[in-house]
């Protein structure tokens, strides 16, 4: 009984409202230290899931989503000591992987800036300067790029789709990244393979490109995308308010198909908030409604996440069977990872969802498999595992996107083998 209360009171502690939406400019994390906490019962998954779902200064850097897994948590000197007693006395064990979370995202950026109007894979740009690159590249390339509005987001943002097509008849790869705003290597991964699309000389990159038409689309939570560059870094979400205090709903947890079974929250305040019901987002209704317009000439879905370096295919919902070719996914998927290694040796795990990461449901590659009818569907969870999680430096954009490349090639070339593509 006595722990009970006093793990109470140190709970009653830390719900102390943070309003970023009212502060004035960025939430900064200076001298927030990042733990890696090993969830090993029940009851602590209980503690944390607590936790996580209660608005409160603590972020958390993934769902704690089972037993047997890790999460890392970033904790304000403020709480520090608090967050300490409350974990010794749960027995948890913790790592201390970073005392100023504030220092590694200023790091996370080159100090010079290129000169305004220039755009490359040495720094990370904001939405406006993507979309003004695509439409620029369309301008060059309008023989074979084409751009579209798939639909406007909550806060009436366009959701650009690009389309790569050099003739008719091609098969297609829809490619979808940044649904989680923080994740912001992926947007910048899949611009530069843009490019690489339209202007390598490399025989298989030039085959690639000229014989599948690329659906890419590379923001798919432009609101989200903005917060986190404007306001928030670690935002996540999308951007409606569902109550006074709590803001968006983790969209690859909004799709529809086996909505909110296993992995997600059902408190708006969450990081993986399902939302009030399937679709309920915008931003994942326009996705889905575009992907069903082309998925008939589609033989592969991609989605682009980061981070953890792992290849994952369907299905991540609770005691989910394994997909009927099962096999055959892993075969590619163990194939690209083979092939990714070589670049810069870096290691990818292969698995499903539910198997390699966590239970999740709701989720995007999930839908695409069975509600959209394509075969092979993948989410790519890019660099990196432990050093800098979702705020990778800009210095690591190019070689990540050259492994994922490597990763693209090999899977079609596998696929083709087993009579997929």
């Amino acid at each position: 009984m006595g722990r009970a209360i006093l793990t109470i009171f140190l709970l009653t502690c830390l719900l102390i409202v943070w309003n970023v939406e009212a502060a004035n400019g960025k939430q900064r994390y200076d001298n927030y230290g990042v733990y890696r906490i090993d969830i090993e019962t029940q009851e602590q998954l209980a503690l944390l899931q607590q936790l996580e779902s209660t608005r409160n200064e603590l972020r958390f850097l993934d769902y704690p989503a089972q037993v047997n897994m890790s999460v890392e948590v970033a904790v304000p000197p403020t709480n520090a000591k608090t967050m300490m007693e409350l974990f010794n006395m749960h027995k948890m064990h913790t790592t201390l992987l970073t005392s100023n979370l504030q220092k590694v995202i200023d790091e996370e950026r080159p100090v010079r800036r290129k000169k305004q109007g220039e755009f490359g894979w040495e720094d990370y740009y904001t939405l406006n300067e993507i979309y003004e690159w695509i439409d620029t590249m369309v301008q060059q390339y309008s023989t074979v790029l084409t751009v579209n509005s798939i639909g406007r987001t909550y806060e009436n943002r366009d959701m650009k789709v690009i389309k790569l097509s050099y003739k008719s008849g091609n098969q297609a790869i829809f490619i979808e990244a940044n649904i989680h705003a923080r994740e912001w290597i992926t947007s910048a991964t899949v611009t530069w393979i843009l490019n690489e699309l339209l202007t390598s000389e490399e025989p298989r990159v030039r085959y690639l490109a000229e014989n599948y038409d690329w659906y890419i689309v590379p923001v798919s939570n432009p609101d989200g995308f903005e917060y986190s560059h404007t306001t928030d870094r670690l935002w996540r979400k999308t951007r409606n308010q569902h109550n006074l205090l709590c803001y968006g709903t983790d969209p690859n947890r909004n799709f529809n198909f086996q909505w909110n079974n296993g992995g997600t929250s059902t408190t708006p305040c969450s990081d993986t908030y399902s939302g009030p019901e399937p679709e309920s987002e915008v931003e994942v209704s326009n996705i889905s409604n575009y992907v069903k317009s082309v998925a008939a000439g589609v033989k592969l879905f991609l989605s682009i996440h980061s981070r953890g370096q792992l290849i994952l295919c369907p299905f991540g919902y609770s005691n989910a069977p394994r997909a009927h070719n099962y096999r055959d996914l892993m075969q590619i998927g163990q194939r690209a990872s083979v092939d990714m290694y070589k670049v810069h040796n870096k290691p990818y795990r292969v698995g499903t969802t539910s198997d390699v990461l966590y239970v999740a449901s709701g989720i995007a590659v999930d839908w695409a498999f069975a509600v959209g009818g394509i075969q092979l569907a993948y989410t790519f969870e890019l660099r990196d595992q432990v050093e800098f999680g979702f705020i990778l430096p800009a210095e690591q954009i190019v070689p990540n996107a050259q492994e994922l490349l490597e990763g693209f090639i090999a899977i079609v070339d596998e696929a083709k083998v087993l009579g997929y593509m």
